[in-house]
């Protein structure tokens, strides 16, 4: 077997990957292997919809299962889905791009094996996951095929793809079932591996659960300014001629775009501490003056405390009510 398909999708993908699976017949020649971004605590029933939309056997991955051609390996919730040697590689690697299972791990492991073998499908998403990763897979010989900004329900992750990597084929998903049916019967060469470069070598790794400073990541970066906005540590600035990427010695690894996102979501969270500080305090500030007036003290500066509380409070709750989304921001000053 010389051939894999690895896709991925997040925002609008259910009925993407629906359509695209209904229009492959049952003996397509190679595996297919689908990361969707999802909830971690997710109960798992992508498989059975997907199974029921099409003639291929749909399962969830698991670890160590044989690769075979025609059947469709769904990511687990919570865990990194990544292709060896003849066999899936399921495991709970660090998040990438705030996700896990992420796409980039999956697009990577396959191009790591597969080579020129690897052909990689991004379909409709928010975001760039899987941008770095169907780099990979080009810059190994591989194919890069992505659905029509256009024609998906969530643009920017086909557009990022399009805009950052050299694409093989832009298509509509109407296209795309008969276009991959095209692709894995064109003949590929034998792969050996000498060429994957170190950079993806070390992430296949971390994906899978290595110690990221024993797998090599320090060679490979420099520390930069920001702090891992999960788990607080330096984030490393990595050597990636492609795109300028981060991962912390933790393993968590962002995108500019996806580490804007994450910042965003911090500065949200404490937006809403403080709201949620402020109001305790004022509260608190008013019961004690309750029990100062009853007590004949006079309680009037209690009562202007909690006041001024409740003011700041305010002001912070319509702040955040007004603040657009930074990677919004970002997306629009680029444009």
């Amino acid at each position: 077997m010389n051939r894999i398909v690895a896709i991925g999708t997040s925002s609008g993908g259910l009925e993407a990957l629906r359509g695209l699976l209904a229009a492959l017949p049952a003996d397509f020649s190679a595996p297919l292997c689908v990361v969707m971004h999802t909830a971690p605590e997710g109960a798992g029933m992508l498989p059975a919809i997907l199974d029921r939309a099409t003639a291929l056997d749909v399962r969830q991955a698991a670890n160590g299962e044989p690769l075979q051609a025609g059947r469709v390996y769904v990511a687990p919730p919570d865990r990194h889905l990544l292709v060896e040697p003849g066999r899936l590689r399921v495991a709970f690697g660090p998040r990438e791009n705030r996700f896990r299972p992420a796409i980039d791990p999956l697009f990577r492991s396959a191009a790591q094996v597969f080579g020129p073998g690897a052909i990689g499908v991004l379909l409709t998403g928010s975001l760039d996951d899987g941008t770095s990763g169907l780099d990979v897979i080009k810059r190994l010989g591989g194919v890069a095929v992505v659905q029509e900004p256009a024609d998906a329900l969530y643009p920017e992750m086909p557009q990022s793809a399009i805009d950052h990597v050299e694409i093989d084929r832009v298509v509509p998903l109407a296209e795309m079932g008969p276009l991959l049916v095209e692709l894995t019967s064109e003949p590929v060469g034998a792969w050996s591996g000498q060429a994957v470069p170190e950079l993806v070598e070390v992430e296949v790794k971390i994906a899978k659960a290595h110690n990221p400073i024993e797998a090599g990541l320090e060679q490979l970066g420099k520390p930069s300014p920001f702090a891992c906005p999960e788990c607080h540590g330096v984030l490393l600035q990595l050597d990636d001629e492609s795109r300028i990427r981060f991962r912390c010695h933790t393993g968590h690894a962002y995108s500019v775009e996806s580490l804007v996102a994450a910042i965003g979501e911090g500065v949200d969270g404490s937006l809403s501490n403080a709201v949620r500080s402020l109001e305790e305090a004022g509260l608190l500030l008013q019961a004690i003056a309750r029990v100062q007036q009853n007590r004949g003290v006079d309680a009037k500066q209690l009562l202007a405390q909690a006041e001024e509380a409740r003011m700041h409070s305010n002001e912070i709750r319509d702040l955040a009510g007004r603040r657009e989304p930074l990677a919004a921001r970002r997306r629009e000053s680029a444009g």
